[in-house]
C-alpha cells in the first residue's frame, strides 16, 4: 500500500480532484501556507490519499491528463487505510481485471538504490565475503562458500545496472556496472592477497594442488548449469524489484554467481596457475553479463520502459535516445566484449562436456559394465579452453566391492576421442559399494 502526497496549485485543484474521484480515489485536501500567501489565502494545496501499490502508475497517468505536473510528489508506504472507496480500488487493481503486479518507475529506482549500500559498507562487506569465500574454497567447505554468499553485497550494484538499462537511465546503468566491476576487482585482489599470504606463511601446503579441490574445480570449468544460475538470479532480481516480493534472498543467488568465482580467480593468481584464473574469469564475466541482461529482460517483460519512448514509435529513435550518451556506449560495449570472449569459451566448454557425457554413457551401456553406476564427470580444460591443447576427464563410478575393470579408462579415452576429435587423458575414480539383495 502506498500513500501519495501532492502539492497542487489552485488553478488545477478542481481538475485533479475530479480525476481522482473518477478513479474511485478518496483524496484529503489540506491548505498550505508559505511566505508568498502572507495571510491572503493559499494558492497551493496538499492532496493526500492511499492507493494499492498496483494502482500507482494508473493514477499518475490520470493526474498527468488532468494537468498535474509532478514538481512536488511524495510516494510513501502505508500500513493500512480505510476510506469509502478503498475496497473498490483493491477489487480493481489487486483482484480484478486491472491487476498489474508491478510498482512505479520511481519506486523501482529507489528500491535498487536502497539495495546498494554506501561505498564504505559496500567494499568492506565485499572484502569480508571474499575472505570467507577464499577460506571456503581452500578448505573445500560448501558451508563457508555459502556463508560468503550471504554477506556479499553485490545484488544492489548488479540490479542497479539492470534498472538503469531497462529504464534508459544511462547514469544509473553506468553506476551499477562500475560498482559491480570495482567490487569484484576488490574481491579478486583480496582473495589473491589472502591466498598468497596463506601459502607464504605455510598455513596452506605450498605443494597443494588447488585444481584438485572440488569447490575450486567446479568454478574453473564453467558449463550450462552455472550460466543458468546467473540468468535465474538476474531475472529473479528484476521480478523482486518490480513487485513487493523480498529481494534480499535474491542477493544470495547473485552472490553465488559472482563471489566464489572472484575468489577462485584470486587463488589462481596466488598459486600462479593460469588455467584456474582464466577458467574462473570466464565464469565470472559471463555470469555478470547474464545477471544484468536477465534482470533487464525481466523488467522489460513486466512493462518497464524508458519514459522518452512514449514520444516516438521508431525503434531507431528509441535506441538512439538510450545510447546518446557516449559513456553509456562505452560501458555497454565493455560489458558485451568482456562477456563475448568468455561466452565463446563457455560455448566450447558446454559442447565438449555434452559430447564427453555421451561418449562415457555409450561405454557404460556395454553389458560388461552393467554393474557400474555413473556418479559424476568432471572435465578440466587447458589454459585457454580452445584449440587442441590437452584436456583431462575424470569419471567417477560406483562399483561392487572388489570388482576390477582394468580396461575401462582405455575404452573411455578411445570413445571420447572418437566423439570429440580431441585426444584426452582419462582418470577413472571408483567408489566401492556393498549391496545386500533380499
Amino acid at each position: 500500500m502506498r500513500l501519495l502526497q501532492l502539492r497542487v496549485e489552485r488553478d488545477t485543484l478542481d481538475s485533479v480532484l475530479d480525476a481522482l474521484r473518477g478513479e474511485d480515489v478518496d483524496p484529503v485536501v489540506l491548505p498550505t501556507y508559505d511566505s508568498e500567501s502572507s495571510g491572503e489565502g493559499t494558492s497551493r494545496y496538499l492532496v493526500v490519499f492511499p492507493l494499492p501499490t498496483e494502482a500507482v502508475d494508473r493514477i499518475r497517468e490520470a493526474l498527468e491528463t488532468a494537468g498535474f505536473e509532478e514538481e512536488h510528489l511524495i510516494i510513501g508506504t502505508a500500513e493500512s487505510a480505510k476510506t469509502p472507496n478503498y475496497e473498490q480500488l483493491i477489487d480493481r487493481f489487486v483482484e480484478g481485471d486491472e491487476e498489474e503486479e508491478r510498482i512505479s518507475n520511481e519506486e523501482i529506482r529507489t528500491k535498487a538504490r536502497d539495495l546498494h549500500p554506501q561505498p564504505t559498507a559496500y567494499y568492506g562487506m565485499t572484502v569480508l565475503s571474499a575472505l570467507v569465500a577464499t577460506a571456503g574454497l581452500l578448505l573445500d567447505s560448501p558451508a563457508l562458500v555459502v556463508g560468503s554468499m550471504v554477506i556479499a553485497p553485490q545484488v544492489g550494484a548488479a540490479l542497479t545496472g539492470s534498472v538503469g538499462l531497462a529504464l534508459g537511465e544511462s547514469s544509473m546503468f553506468r553506476s551499477g556496472l562500475r560498482s559491480t566491476i570495482i567490487g569484484l576487482t576488490v574481491a579478486i585482489v583480496t582473495a589473491a592477497v589472502l591466498g598468497w599470504g596463506l601459502k607464504t606463511a605455510q598455513f596452506v601446503p605450498t605443494m597443494l594442488s588447488v585444481t584438485t579441490i572440488e569447490q575450486i574445480a567446479g568454478r574453473t570449468s564453467p558449463g550450462l548449469l552455472t550460466l543458468l544460475v546467473a540468468l535465474c538470479a538476474g531475472a529473479a532480481g528484476g521480478i523482486g524489484l518490480a513487485t513487493e516480493l523480498p529481494v534480499s534472498i535474491v542477493g544470495v543467488a547473485v552472490a553465488a554467481a559472482t563471489v566464489p568465482a572472484a575468489a577462485a580467480i584470486g587463488i589462481g593468481v596466488a598459486w600462479l596457475i593460469p588455467a584456474v584464473a582464466i577458467g574462473a574469469f570466464t565464469l565470472l564475466a559471463v555470469n555478470v553479463a547474464g545477471i544484468v541482461f536477465a534482470g533487464t529482460l525481466a523488467l522489460w517483460y513486466l512493462g518497464y520502459r524508458p519514459t522518452f519512448w512514449e514520444v516516438t514509435d521508431s525503434t531507431r529513435e528509441r535506441l538512439e535516445a538510450i545510447f546518446s550518451d557516449r559513456a553509456t556506449w562505452v560501458a555497454l560495449v565493455f560489458l558485451l566484449v568482456t562477456a563475448l570472449g568468455p561466452g565463446a569459451l563457455l560455448t566450447t566448454h558446454i559442447a565438449f562436456e555434452n559430447q564427453t557425457t555421451g561418449a562415457v554413457q555409450t561405454v557404460l551401456d556395454n553389458p560388461e559394465y552393467e554393474a557400474l553406476d555413473l556418479a559424476s564427470i568432471r572435465v578440466e580444460f587447458d589454459t585457454l579452453g580452445v584449440g587442441n591443447g590437452p584436456r583431462e576427464v575424470t569419471v567417477t563410478v560406483r562399483r561392487p566391492e572388489d570388482a576390477a575393470y582394468p580396461g575401462l579408462a582405455t575404452q573411455l579415452s578411445q570413445s571420447i576421442t572418437e566423439e570429440t576429435g580431441t585426444q584426452v587423458g582419462v582418470i577413472v575414480e571408483f567408489q566401492e559399494e556393498q549391496r545386500v539383495n533380499q
